[in-house]
């Protein structure tokens, strides 16, 4: 897309409109606004400041989102930018819209099954293990095969039904 040169400032639901276009660099079938990484949007003067809040705090994709976001921007006429980054309050996955949850299940990761902030980690190994749904079968006869997936905020599981493996994007 060519760089235009804004003569009126956009509001700010136009720009988190450009910004739920912006992919999220790991799983691109969400978008930044859809996971909840954008956290606020606001004309400070004639300075936009977008605050990003990674999904932990060492999150290697955050640079790549910062820099995704300043070019989606900037490609629209926006030139005097600042991205923030905000480690406090921690990302946690009840900012994923419901949007991002579809969109998650849709690419074949299974969103987050409960409200983070739930049981403790000692509290979990107690109980009974969470019950996923196979986002491409539905099938809720699964097993976690590992606490860790692709990325640290996802496990691995595997459905008996379809026998195929998925992500579940973990309560964080």
């Amino acid at each position: 897309m060519p760089m235009t040169t804004v003569t009126t400032r956009p509001s700010l639901d136009e720009i988190r409109g450009w910004l739920g276009d912006v992919p999220d660099p790991e799983v691109p079938a969400v978008s930044v606004m859809d996971l909840g990484i954008v956290r606020d949007v606001q004309w400070s003067g004639d300075e936009l400041v977008v605050a990003i809040t990674p999904t932990y705090s060492g999150c290697p994709a955050t640079s790549v989102i910062a820099f995704d976001i300043e070019t989606a921007l900037r490609q629209r006429g926006i030139e005097n930018l600042r991205i923030e980054r905000r480690l406090s309050p921690p990302w946690t996955t009840d900012w994923v819209t419901e949007e991002g949850k579809r969109r998650l299940e849709a690419y074949g990761i299974a969103p987050p099954a409960e409200e983070a902030g739930g049981p403790s980690p000692f509290e979990r190994l107690l109980r009974k293990p969470l019950v996923i749904a196979c986002p491409r079968c539905k099938s809720e006869n699964t097993r976690r095969i590992s606490e860790f997936g692709s990325t640290p905020c996802k496990a691995q599981y595997q459905c008996h039904d379809c026998l195929e493996p998925f992500d579940y994007f973990k309560c964080i």
